[in-house]
């Protein structure tokens, strides 16, 4: 069963534009609340994630009131874990219709991370940072996932102007903060521009958070080849297998179900 990490009324989507009487709303939100909790607490979370089950105590909650964005996104969450975007995507869709300020930055996330469709996370992201400034979504910022869908649509120059933004603010302005992905990316971004020197310089301060990082010892060690600096390269690649292998990788929550870009499979 899914941990319920804060209250229940904090996923409830009040759809309550031009509402003034008080009472009508608290009412409204007593009964969205019970129905999570019927639905969701004492229903789908008693079951598999993956289940017919799940799904049928969604769809039960939804037919009592299909304006609560929180139960679109349980609906769909299934279905993107198992690689099904196509079919999770119009269930996501509807909860960004009911609660745009929650899902909407959820939404890009799952376009970028689950999906791959790159242009359409940077158009969701993009509108996400005007409505609602660069906030986080999945531990880093708006921006951080469009550098990211630069990369991944061979826009190597402008990934790299927003992960040197990214990575700045938090070494200036979030110490302690820092983060080991947003310096591989980084490196990446200069990599892909033949600025070996560059890369390595980001790949170093990622390997000072996390020694065992794999997949940074890897392009470490790619840059170095291209130098022609060799004699450090096999030491590399050894420990790279062996930190892979001991599951040292990228860490982000979403990493088991999906590769991130980059992520190197290793043979």
């Amino acid at each position: 069963m899914i941990k319920i990490i804060t209250t229940i009324s904090l996923f409830i989507t009040l759809n309550c534009f031009g509402q003034t009487n008080p009472k009508e709303f608290a009412d409204k939100t007593a009964k969205q609340e019970a129905i999570i909790k019927e639905h969701l607490e004492n229903g789908a979370w008693q079951h598999m994630m993956f289940s017919k089950e799940w799904q049928d105590n969604i769809d039960m909650g939804l037919k009592k009131d299909s304006t609560i964005a929180y139960l679109w996104q349980q609906k769909a969450m299934p279905y993107f874990k198992l690689r099904k975007y196509e079919i999770g995507m119009p269930f996501i869709d509807k909860a960004v219709q009911y609660d745009a300020k929650r899902w909407q930055p959820y939404r890009a996330f799952i376009k970028c991370i689950f999906a791959k469709t790159y242009k359409d996370a940077i158009i969701d992201f993009e509108d996400c940072m005007k409505k609602y400034g660069n906030w986080y979504e999945m531990d880093h910022t708006y921006s951080f996932y469009i550098g990211l869908c630069y990369l991944q649509l061979n826009e190597y120059k402008k990934a790299e102007i927003l992960f040197k933004e990214y990575n700045e603010d938090i070494f200036k302005n979030r110490q302690g903060l820092e983060h080991p992905t947003a310096l591989f990316y980084y490196g990446i971004s200069k990599y892909e521009q033949e600025k070996w020197q560059d890369a390595i310089l980001e790949f170093d301060k990622a390997l000072k958070l996390y020694p065992n990082f794999s997949d940074v010892k890897f392009y470490k060690a790619m840059c170095l080849i291209r130098l022609g600096e060799m004699e450090c390269v096999s030491v590399l690649l050894g420990e790279g297998k062996k930190n892979a292998e001991l599951g040292f990788t990228i860490m982000e929550d979403n990493v088991i179900y999906e590769k991130y870009p980059y992520q190197v499979i290793w043979k």
